[in-house]
């Protein structure tokens, strides 16, 4: 018996969102896509997309629409969002308003406490989280150079109560060799404070310094600061009831030191004048240390430095 393809809809098309469209589209599965970004819309629909670097593959989609409401008329079974944090509230309330039955929910956000902006709006039956442990930049609107992909992804259903569909995601990306583990709600609680502290570790410092993450962790002092931030957060994470891997300041090191000579995400917005998402990161573990009145300076020196440069950029207030 055939196994059933659910229809995936992906919203954001970043390179979290146009590398999980190809690998779903490569599992056999019905993809759609939008944005907010028409021209990539015009690249994607002409040229497809473009997996490049570590991972190389390419994908023609047949279904690229212009805006959210289009899109939802598709009646789609899982709808992936893959947008900044910032954008989550206005594409929730377009999603609440467009869908015609049923849907689950992916956030393949980074960042912790996403799932409430999901909650507010939706029953967390619905909500599923991933987390992705790939990463890239677009090096052209519907080209995604894939800097390093550090196995596995993780997903899992925020109450246990879609688990089967937690499941499927993880059997149908491994059917296509990329890995990814389905979890339960505890344990993706864990995974994305655990990928949080990572990020916090060095994207902003990335951002602040103009250093790619390989000069970063080659320079000892910029090291130095990495390792402080990582204790920082590793004692908020424990105050919180997280579970870490052992040792995992030395095989956060490790990770870290894998990623590449590039920019992460949070330091190509700033640069570029846009939005970060500097809140779900440094500032969750700034805001839950203040919780547990644990100190937590370079945490609170990075998040209210890369607050301050976006509001000399304009892009926020």
């Amino acid at each position: 018996m055939e196994t059933v393809k659910y229809k995936i809809g992906i919203i954001g098309l970043g390179p979290i969102g146009q590398t999980l469209a190809v690998f779903f589209k490569e599992a056999g599965c019905e993809v759609a896509v939008t944005d907010l970004d028409r021209e990539k819309l015009n690249m994607i629909r002409k040229n497809g997309i473009e997996l490049v670097s570590r991972i190389r593959k390419k994908a023609f989609l047949k279904f690229v629409y212009y805006s959210i409401q289009e899109m939802l008329e598709h009646d789609f079974d899982i709808l992936i969002s893959a947008v900044k944090d910032y954008h989550v509230d206005s594409i929730l309330e377009q999603i609440e308003l467009g869908l015609r039955k049923k849907t689950y929910l992916l956030s393949a956000q980074n960042g912790i406490d996403i799932r409430r902006k999901y909650s507010s709006h939706f029953d967390e039956s619905e909500i599923l989280r991933m987390v992705v442990n790939f990463a890239g930049n677009l090096q052209a609107p519907n080209v995604v150079a894939l800097n390093f992909f550090n196995p596995p992804n993780y997903v899992g259903s925020v109450n246990d109560s879609c688990t089967d569909i937690s499941n499927w995601i993880a059997d149908t990306l491994n059917d296509v060799k990329m890995e990814t583990i389905s979890i339960d709600s505890f344990e993706v609680s864990d995974k994305i404070w655990e990928k949080t502290i990572i990020n916090a570790a060095l994207s902003p410092l990335c951002a602040i310094s103009r250093l790619t993450m390989k000069e970063a962790m080659d320079n000892s002092d910029t090291l130095e600061i990495v390792e402080q931030i990582l204790y920082e957060a590793v004692e908020v994470a424990k105050a919180e009831e997280i579970k870490l891997p052992d040792n995992f300041i030395k095989l956060a090191i490790r990770y870290l030191g894998n990623a590449g000579n590039h920019m992460p995400s949070l330091a190509v917005d700033l640069i570029n004048k846009r939005d970060t998402e500097i809140d779900y990161m440094n500032g969750k573990i700034v805001e839950y240390g203040r919780k547990h009145y644990i100190r937590t300076p370079l945490n609170l020196t990075l998040t209210n430095l890369v607050k301050a440069i976006s509001i000399k950029n304009g892009v926020r207030e």
